[in-house]
């Protein structure tokens, strides 16, 4: 797996880059709050489920920087892929945005 790492206090804190593939959503309805993600060098299930509990966190661009927080909930589907839920519901010009793990 791809880590960053930098000093914070005196520990280090890891990182991982993950993209928003899609929101979470069914035939009919569509969850605003949650978010499935793939994850940078994860590619099986297994590697997945390492990561629930972590937190996440989705900055906007502009000039407001809105952050948005969240923790991974589950491992989606067989490729590494894993449903975050965020705090509040995420706009739409989040899909295929950059999100940190930490």
């Amino acid at each position: 797996m791809f880590f960053t790492t930098f000093l914070k206090g005196s520990s280090f804190l890891c990182t991982m880059n993950s993209k928003i593939v899609s929101f979470r959503r069914g035939r009919h309805t569509q969850y605003d709050n949650q978010m499935i993600l793939k994850v940078e060098n994860v590619s099986s299930r297994e590697d997945a489920q390492k990561l629930v509990g972590k937190a996440v966190e989705w900055t906007a661009e502009g000039k407001n920087k809105t952050t948005i927080k969240g923790k991974i909930a589950s491992a989606h589907g067989n490729k590494g892929a894993v449903r975050a839920i965020f705090e509040r519901g995420m706009p739409g010009q989040s899909l295929t945005s950059s999100v940190i793990i930490n």
